[in-house]
């Protein structure tokens, strides 16, 4: 169903597609490999205790890791089905994730996108500014 979903939407904006594959299972856990592959990328960037004002946003602390327990899994799972379905592609085009601004700080974010696109094929992250731009009637 949600396949036949999207094939239409993409019909409809005249996208042309060999192949349509729903990725049902996102949300399942990374694998250990890959988990700790992130915790050396983010190594150097861990507070070693407590976070003084200085050095709010610059590093990552335990209590934010915690935090963003589920996103940091979430993003080490995409890497792994990018790698499973898109390492051959002359070209992977994705929505940039948007944290909010306050909640994650600048190592982790760079961090999640520095482990979505390294060792893969040339990547475009886009975002927009809001604003709705196109208009489909179903």
């Amino acid at each position: 169903m949600e396949q036949r979903s999207m094939a239409n939407l993409l019909a409809k904006f005249r996208i042309d597609y060999s192949d349509v594959i729903v990725i049902p299972d996102v949300a399942k856990k990374a694998q250990e490999s890959s988990k700790l592959a992130f915790d050396q990328l983010i190594e150097d960037f861990k507070a070693p205790g407590e976070i003084s004002e200085e050095d709010e946003g610059v590093l990552i602390s335990e209590a934010e890791l915690l935090g963003q327990r589920e996103k940091t899994n979430r993003h080490i799972r995409l890497k792994e089905l990018l790698v499973e379905n898109s390492k051959d592609s002359s070209l992977i085009v994705m929505t940039l994730p948007m944290p909010r601004k306050t909640s994650v700080s600048a190592p982790l974010y760079m961090a999640w996108l520095d482990t979505l696109t390294s060792d893969l094929p040339p990547f475009i992250l886009i975002r927009g500014n809001q604003t709705s731009v196109l208009t489909y009637y179903s």
